[in-house]
C-alpha cells in the first residue's frame, strides 16, 4: 500500500440517504491510507448538512470547485447514472484518478467515452464492480484454477433483482430505460460481471428481455407509472473455453430463489448462493461437491478473508466489498498491478450488455470475438448477427 495518504473527494453525497453514505464513506473511513478531504452535492443547503453528518470541513456545491482541489488525489462519483459522464470528464480533465460506480454510462458509447478519455490523460480509474473483490468470489477462482471441479462444462446462474411492483421515489428514474440504470444494467451487468470474471467471456449469446410489469406503483405517492426498461433477462451462451452458460435474471417474486449459480465440471460443481442478484453487496455462500462426495459448504481461506484486516469490522455489509476494492486499488497504485476493475473492463461489460440488448431485440444469435483477457481489442467490437 501507498506510504502516503490519499485525498478522497466523493460526489454525490446525500446526508439523507444514497450509497455514498452507505458504502463509499465507511469504507474510506476504515482504511488508514485514505483521507475524506471534500464532499460535492446538488446545492449548499444539503452540502452543509452533508459536511455537518459526516464531519467533513470542506463541502461544495459545484463539483467543479472539487474537482480542482489541489489535496484531491481520487475522485469518487456516486451519482445517478445519467450524470456518471459529465462528472468524470470533468475529473479527469483536472488530472485526477477516478472511481466510477457502476454502470460507468448510461450506454456502450457513454463508456467508451469516459475509458477513452481516461487512457488520454493517463489517469488511474475504478469502476464499481467490486463483486470481484468479495473473499468468496477470490475463492471461487483459486478453486477453479486449482481443478476443483476440473474442466468447465457448463455453468447456470439464476436470480432476483429489486421488488418489482414497488419502488421509492428515488429510484423511480431506473424504470425508464434510457437512463441506463435498470435490471439489466445492474443486477445482470454486476452478475455477469462476476461469471465473466471467474469463467471467461462469452463467444457467442442469444437473450430474450421482456417487460411484464409495464406499470409501478411510487411507494411513497401510491401513483401508478409506465416503466420501459426490462424486468425479465434470459441469456444462454458458449463460453470461449467451450463451456454452455444460461442466465436467467428477473425482478422479484414471491419465494423465488434470490441467488444461484451454479459451475458445473468432470470433477465436481461449486455452488455460489446469496439473498439477491447483487454479488457486490450480499454476503455469498460458497458450497461444493467434489468428485462422488456430497455438498459441503467450504470456507473461503484465512488468507482472502483477512486480506485487508482493516476492513474486518464492515464484514457483512454493502461498505465491506466496497472497501476492498479501494484497499486493492491503492495496492495496486502501489505495485503497478491490475487487480481492480477499471474503465476498460467497464467498456467490455457495456460490450457484453449491448449484444444482450442487440439479441434481444433480432432475435438473432450474437458472435464476436472474446477479448477481455486482451485489453486493445474489444468483445463484440464488429459484432454480427445471424
Amino acid at each position: 500500500m501507498p506510504e502516503t495518504t490519499l485525498g478522497v473527494g466523493i460526489v454525490g453525497v446525500s446526508p439523507v440517504r444514497g450509497w455514498a453514505a452507505t458504502a463509499h464513506i465507511p469504507a474510506l473511513r476504515a482504511l488508514p491510507n485514505y483521507e475524506i478531504r471534500a464532499l460535492s452535492t446538488h446545492n449548499p443547503e444539503s452540502a452543509h448538512a452533508a459536511g455537518e453528518l459526516f464531519k467533513v470541513r470542506v463541502v461544495f456545491s459545484d463539483h467543479q470547485q472539487l474537482v480542482t482541489q489541489p489535496d484531491i488525489d481520487l475522485v469518487a462519483i456516486t451519482v445517478k447514472v445519467p450524470h456518471h459522464r459529465e462528472l468524470v470528464a470533468a475529473a479527469l480533465d483536472a488530472g485526477k484518478a477516478v472511481y466510477c460506480e457502476w454502470p460507468l454510462g448510461r450506454d456502450l458509447d457513454d463508456a467508451r467515452a469516459m475509458a477513452t478519455l481516461a487512457t488520454q490523460q493517463g489517469a488511474p480509474t475504478v469502476v464499481g464492480l467490486q463483486a470481484r473483490q468479495a473473499p468468496a468470489i477470490e475463492f471461487v477462482k483459486e478453486l477453479l484454477h486449482d481443478g476443483y471441479v476440473g474442466e468447465v462444462l457448463s455453468t447456470t446462474m439464476v436470480g432476483l433483482s429489486v421488488p418489482g411492483n414497488i419502488v421509492g421515489q428515488p429510484n423511480a428514474y431506473m424504470l425508464d430505460k434510457t437512463n441506463g440504470a435498470n435490471l439489466i444494467t445492474i443486477a445482470v451487468g454486476h452478475s455477469l460481471d462476476t461469471l465473466n470474471y471467474a469463467l471467461g467471456e462469452f463467444a457467442n449469446l442469444s437473450a430474450v428481455a421482456d417487460l411484464r410489469r409495464p406499470l409501478i406503483t411510487i411507494e411513497e405517492t401510491g401513483q401508478q407509472i409506465v416503466k420501459t426498461a426490462a424486468d425479465q433477462i434470459a441469456i444462454i451462451g458458449t463460453l470461449t473455453s467451450g463451456a454452455t452458460a444460461s442466465v436467467h435474471l428477473r425482478e422479484a417474486v414471491a419465494g423465488g430463489t434470490g441467488f444461484l449459480w451454479e459451475i458445473n465440471g468432470t470433477n465436481g460443481t461449486l455452488r455460489i448462493t446469496a439473498a439477491a442478484a447483487q454479488p457486490q453487496i450480499y454476503p455469498l455462500t460458497v458450497t461444493g461437491a467434489h468428485g462422488r462426495y456430497e455438498p459441503t459448504q467450504l470456507a473461503a481461506p484465512a488468507g482472502l478473508t483477512h486480506k485487508w484486516p482493516a476492513l474486518t469490522s464492515l464484514e457483512g455489509t454493502p461498505a465491506y466489498n466496497v472497501g476492498r476494492a479501494y484497499a486493492a486499488f491503492a495496492a495496486d497504485l502501489d505495485n503497478g498491478t491490475h487487480t481492480v476493475p477499471d474503465f476498460a473492463d467497464a467498456v467490455a461489460r457495456h460490450q457484453v450488455i449491448a449484444a444482450i440488448e442487440s439479441s434481444a431485440a433480432t432475435g438473432k444469435r450474437v458472435h464476436g470475438q472474446s477479448t477481455a483477457l486482451s485489453r486493445a481489442s474489444s468483445i463484440f467490437s464488429s459484432s454480427m448477427v445471424v
